[in-house]
C-alpha cells in the first residue's frame, strides 16, 4: 500500500508525527528517538537563555525608570508636606492632566488597559509610561489621594510592551515580557520581589497563573529589586506587636475582623462605581469634572482639618501597624477622597489606598473587639487587598515581606476569608474570573467594578 502524507491537527501532533516518520522509513530507533529530544532539548535551553537575557534587560529597564518614578514619588510627597498650601493648587492640576490625556493619552484606560494586553483584547502604548509618570507625580504633589503602585504597573507595562515590539517577539513572548515589566516596576516601587513576581501572573486571570511567565518574571523582579536598592530605593517593612499565640478563640476573632475586611472591599468597590456614575451622570465634561472633585476634596480636606488623607497614606499605615493606632472614621475618609480623586481623572492607582483602609479598619476593629491592634491592622491591610484584586497568594506574600513570618497563621485565615467573603468584586473591570471561587467550576466572567 503507497504511503500518504499526514495531516496534523495541532503542533504537538505534527512534532510526534515527524517523529515517527524517519521509522515509518526504516531508520534505526535509536538514531531517530536521539535526533528528536536532542531537538527538544535544544529548543528548551535557547528558551530557558532568551527569557533569562529579555527578563535581565527589562528588569533594568523598568528597574531603572521606577526607581526614579518612586524617587520622584517621594520629593513631591516632601515637597507638600513642608508646603501644605500646594494642596489648593489641586483643581488646576487635574485640568493640566486631563489636558495631556485628553490631547496625548486618547483611549488610555490604565492598568486595564495593561490586564487587556496580556489576553490580547487591547495594546498598551509607549506613551503610557510619561503619561502615568508625570500625572501621578502631580497628583501626588498637590495632595490628591491616590497610591503609585496601579502606575507603576502600567509604566512597567508599557515599557515591557514596547521592547516586546522593537525586538519582534512574537503575540505569545509579549504577553510574558508584559507580566515582567509589571513585576519588575512593582518590585522596584514597593521592594516586594517575591509578591510583585507573583501578581502579574495572577491579576489577569483568577483562577489560573501564567506560570510560563514564572522565570521570567521573578528574575526581572529580582533585577528590579536590586536596582531600586541602589538608586537609595529601600522596601517598606513594619514591625508588628502584640502577636498572641494562635487559638480556636484568636483564630475566631480575627476570622471576624477578616469577614469586615471583605466587606469593606466590597464597599471601596461600590463606592468607586458609583462615584464614577455620578460623574458620568452630573459632570460628563472631563475637565469640569476633575475641577470640581479637586474643589471638592480641598474643602473635605479644609473640613477635615488634617493632611492625614493625601497621596497615598503610608502613615496611616505605618500609625496603625506600628503603633495601633487609628482614628474611628479613618477608613471611610481614605476610601471616600481616594473614591473622588481616581475617578474624576487623578492618576496613581488604588492599592495603596487599599492598604491604608485595610490597615486602619483592622487596627479599629482589633480595638473594639479587644485583639492585638497592630497585628489586626496588618492583616487588615493584605485582607482588603486581596478582597479588591482578588489575589491571594499575592497578598499571603506580601504578608510575609512586610510583617515576617511570625503572625502567619492570622494573616493565612485573613486572606482566605477575605477573599471569600469579596465575592466577585475588584478593582479591575478587565479582570476575569476564570474558575468560582466557591465551587470547582468554570465561570469565566469578569469582575465587578
Amino acid at each position: 500500500m503507497a504511503y500518504t502524507e499526514r495531516k496534523y491537527d495541532t503542533k504537538e501532533e505534527r512534532e510526534a508525527g515527524e517523529h515517527m516518520e524517519p521509522m515509518k522509513k526504516g531508520h534505526h530507533r535509536l538514531e531517530v528517538m536521539s535526533h528528536y529530544y536532542g531537538k527538544r532539548i535544544q529548543q528548551d535551553m535557547s528558551n530557558f537563555v532568551k527569557w533569562i537575557l529579555l527578563a535581565l534587560l527589562i528588569g533594568g529597564v523598568v528597574g531603572g525608570a521606577s526607581s526614579l518614578f518612586a524617587g520622584c514619588l517621594s520629593w513631591v510627597t516632601q515637597f507638600r508636606a513642608d508646603r501644605p498650601a500646594v494642596v489648593l493648587l489641586l483643581p488646576f492640576g487635574g485640568l493640566l492632566i486631563v489636558f495631556l490625556y485628553q490631547k496625548i493619552g486618547k483611549e488610555d484606560r490604565g492598568t486595564n488597559q495593561v490586564l487587556s494586553t496580556i489576553r490580547s483584547q487591547d495594546e498598551v502604548p509607549l506613551r503610557s509610561a510619561p503619561l502615568i509618570f508625570i500625572a501621578t507625580a502631580l497628583t501626588h504633589l498637590l495632595g490628591g489621594s491616590a497610591g503609585r503602585e496601579g502606575a507603576a504597573i502600567q509604566l512597567g507595562g508599557s515599557i515591557g510592551n514596547q521592547l516586546g515590539r522593537w525586538i519582534h517577539l512574537d503575540e505569545e513572548d509579549r504577553h510574558v515580557i508584559v507580566m515582567c515589566g509589571m513585576s519588575a516596576a512593582f518590585s522596584a516601587v514597593f521592594g516586594t520581589p517575591m509578591a510583585a513576581a507573583v501578581f502579574a501572573m495572577e491579576v489577569v486571570s483568577v483562577g489560573v497563573m501564567y506560570y510560563a511567565a514564572l522565570l521570567p518574571c521573578v528574575v526581572a523582579s529580582l533585577v528590579a529589586y536590586d536596582f531600586s536598592g541602589s538608586f537609595g530605593i529601600h522596601p517598606e517593612n513594619f514591625h508588628v506587636t502584640g502577636i498572641p499565640a494562635f487559638s480556636m478563640e484568636n483564630g475566631i476573632k480575627m476570622g471576624i475582623i477578616a469577614v469586615g475586611c471583605g466587606a469593606v472591599s466590597i464597599l471601596f468597590c461600590l463606592l468607586l462605581e458609583y462615584v464614577s456614575k455620578g460623574y458620568d451622570k452630573w459632570l460628563k465634561n472631563p475637565y469640569l469634572r476633575v475641577f470640581a472633585a479637586g474643589c471638592l476634596v480641598v474643602v473635605l480636606y479644609w473640613i477635615l482639618g488634617t493632611d492625614r488623607y493625601m497621596g497615598a497614606g503610608n502613615q496611616l499605615i505605618e500609625q496603625a501597624v506600628e503603633h495601633g493606632q487609628t482614628q474611628t472614621f479613618d477608613f471611610f475618609w481614605k476610601m471616600l477622597l481616594t473614591a473622588l480623586a481616581m475617578r474624576a481623572g487623578f492618576r496613581g492607582g488604588e492599592i495603596v489606598p487599599s492598604f491604608a483602609i485595610g490597615a486602619t479598619f483592622g487596627c479599629l476593629a482589633g480595638q473594639i473587639m479587644g485583639f492585638s491592634p497592630s497585628l489586626s491592622a496588618a492583616a487588615g491591610m493584605i485582607a482588603v487587598f486581596c478582597g479588591v484584586t482578588n489575589c491571594p497568594v499575592t497578598s499571603i506574600l506580601i504578608a510575609f515581606e512586610l510583617f515576617g513570618f511570625q503572625g502567619v497563621s492570622y494573616y493565612l485565615l485573613a486572606v482566605a476569608v477575605s477573599y471569600a467573603v469579596s465575592g466577585y468584586y475588584g478593582l479591575y473591570k478587565d479582570q476575569t474570573i476564570v474558575y468560582s471561587k466557591y465551587k470547582a467550576k468554570y465561570v469565566n466572567r469578569h469582575t465587578k467594578t
